[in-house]
């Protein structure tokens, strides 16, 4: 009999044994899962709490970081007229108003830069300035349909630009009003500055000044600036006239009277709209 109660109590511990055994491994189990479990959490407090203190819950547009506001495509330097201005940064401001003062040999310009609308024209025309691209540079059509004197060529020839090109913005437009014919669509306003495109959506440094009131002119184009003084010199050059290659009149032509600019600065102070205040240029 004692044989027999000292198998049955070996056999009672063995099973015990194998009890504690499976409960300790599925404790180890349990552990495992909560581990996982915890750190999983831990993982998404510290993306959410990340995400909070960078702003991304405020429900703010302009709180999301965008890399870079600007893309300059290079131009084949083979074309006629290119020259080799290296780039811009990509990084451009993407609000502000800046103060635009064009000197020319007839009398100074000064424009307003609405930052947000033309960001990368903007900036384009503000490397190119600080570089000297628009110095001595003579406007060199005038369009007296479309009200308009272009400038900006190195050659006066309107094929020359700097070694990179970028998309046109701020489009589409909405009309403003109709032009005296009562049907055609107005978009830009008397004063407007806009970009002159080299190619589909590809601008370069040529811009145009709109001179007349109420201009027939396409939505194509990106208004960089609005000018504030020395809108009359401009309808000096109007007033006198374009000429074709034989020097006969036209519509669209070389400026019979010159617009020389001698230089472009830019400046953040806006009293610079008094015309006898010196600018302070800024680089980009």
């Amino acid at each position: 009999m004692a044989s027999k109660s000292n198998r049955a109590r070996r056999l009672e511990r063995a099973r015990a044994e194998r009890r504690m055994a499976r409960l300790a491994e599925q404790q180890r189990r349990r552990r495992r899962i909560q581990a996982i479990i915890g750190g999983s959490l831990a993982v998404i407090v510290l993306v959410l709490g990340t995400t909070w203190l960078l702003g991304g819950f405020d429900g703010k547009s302009e709180t999301t970081v965008a890399s870079p506001v600007c893309t300059w495509t290079p131009r084949d330097a083979s074309l006629p007229g290119t020259e080799d201005t290296g780039l811009p940064s990509n990084l451009q401001a993407t609000s502000g108003v800046k103060q635009m003062m064009i000197k020319t040999n007839l009398g100074d310009i000064t424009a307003i830069i609405d930052v947000a609308s033309a960001k990368c024209a903007a900036g384009s025309m503000e490397y190119l300035a600080n570089r000297g691209f628009y110095t001595d540079t003579t406007c060199h059509q005038l369009d007296t349909t479309n009200t308009t004197l272009t400038c900006g060529s190195k050659s006066a020839d309107g094929v020359s630009g700097p070694g990179y090109q970028f998309p046109t913005e701020g489009l589409p437009r909405d009309p403003i009003g109709t032009a005296t014919d009562g049907t055609t669509p107005v978009y830009y306003v008397q004063g407007a500055v806009l970009m002159s495109n080299l190619d589909v959506n590809a601008v370069g440094s040529q811009f145009m000044i709109v001179y007349g009131a109420n201009s027939p002119i396409p939505a194509d184009y990106t208004q960089v600036a609005t000018i504030t003084t020395g809108l009359d010199l401009v309808q000096q050059v109007a007033d006198a006239g374009a000429v074709d290659a034989n020097g006969a009149s036209a519509a669209v032509g070389k400026p019979a009277k010159d617009l020389v600019i001698t230089s472009i600065a830019f400046s953040n102070d806006l009293s610079l709209d008094n015309p006898d205040a010196t600018p302070t240029s800024t680089t980009t």
